[in-house]
């Protein structure tokens, strides 16, 4: 018996219990609890294998909230708030004394974000506690972007994955953190750093950190298929290498004549990078339920999307 569900009031109840639902986001699906039960905050990181050292995001249901999560919010954060939100962007700010800190892995910041999704903000308002939410899949593996993916994951762990439809953005949030109140990013993801410089100016980036990180998604392997992955910039010398393999190939926006190679996927054929990012972690998933020998990923233009899509393909490539 499928254990999705459109039922949100089912959902409330099994999180006033204490439980975890896996909820639908804009970015990608997330396995959500109560973030002041300590029940439910153990049960995220045993669930899905995560270390205690990686933090996790608290999803709220309108920036109004924000102040019941967080102190000392920068005039930049504020302009970033009512630029993004709803939507992909995940702001770390200096964090209330009352939010615990297994949630925040023992830092005095939390991660928060306001998600663009009618269902689970629905939902949200109709709780008296904020949700922590990380991606609804094993520690390190491909993101869910479908309640089916999140299935395959956990149907015998959890009691219900709230239906939603497929995730539009396809990729995580941004994350922007403050360092003497100047915005840096954590994470690429959903939102362009052009789209956040246009907001509060030029901005650096610090997205690599494996010990004690300040933010989810800085670890360097993450995101990944358990098929062996590379990322190149010839996709036809990639071949030649793999030569004899059963490859399934990754493109931007154009197919390859060459019958030996069964499996292939072109993340937009209109070279639209928002496309890209939708079908991305999908593509990630096709793939690696065909018994192949190797997927090949062809890097994306590196600008705007094109740059969080390729920050994700360099994670799921580490060390494969």
């Amino acid at each position: 018996m499928s254990i999705i569900s459109s039922d949100i009031s089912k959902a409330v109840n099994i999180l006033n219990n204490e439980e975890l639902v896996a909820i639908p986001t804009e970015t990608v699906y997330g396995l959500a609890g109560n973030i002041f039960s300590e029940k439910a905050i153990n049960a995220i990181f045993e669930t899905k294998k995560r270390p205690f050292f990686n933090p996790l995001i608290v999803h709220i249901s309108s920036v109004n909230y924000l102040e019941n999560i967080v102190i000392d919010i920068p005039e930049k954060a504020k302009q970033l708030a009512t630029a993004f939100w709803p939507g992909s962007l995940t702001l770390v700010l200096k964090k209330q004394p009352n939010i615990p800190d297994s949630i925040t892995s023992g830092k005095d910041t939390v991660a928060v974000r306001v998600p663009n999704h009618t269902v689970t903000l629905k939902l949200l308002e109709s709780l008296n506690f904020p949700l922590a939410a990380p991606s609804a899949n094993p520690f390190g593996s491909i993101s869910p972007t479908t309640a089916k993916h999140v299935e395959g994951y956990f149907k015998d762990n959890i009691k219900m994955i709230l239906e939603g439809g497929s995730c539009k953005n396809g990729i995580e949030s941004t994350i922007i953190g403050f360092e003497n109140e100047t915005p840096i990013v954590y994470r690429l993801g959903s939102i362009s750093i052009e789209a956040i410089e246009a907001v509060v100016g030029k901005i650096s980036i610090k997205n690599k950190k494996e010990i004690q990180p300040d933010a989810p998604g800085m670890l360097a392997r993450h995101y990944a298929p358990s098929t062996k992955t590379i990322l190149t910039e010839n996709i036809n010398k990639a071949i030649k290498t793999y030569s004899g393999k059963k490859i399934g190939l990754i493109l931007f926006n154009t197919s390859i004549e060459n019958d030996s190679i069964k499996h292939i996927i072109a993340l937009s054929k209109n070279s639209d990078l928002s496309e890209a990012a939708s079908n991305l972690y999908n593509a990630l998933h096709e793939l690696d339920d065909q018994n192949l020998d190797i997927i090949i990923a062809e890097k994306l233009p590196d600008y705007g999307l094109g740059k969080s899509i390729n920050d994700r393909l360099k994670r799921a490539t580490f060390s494969n």
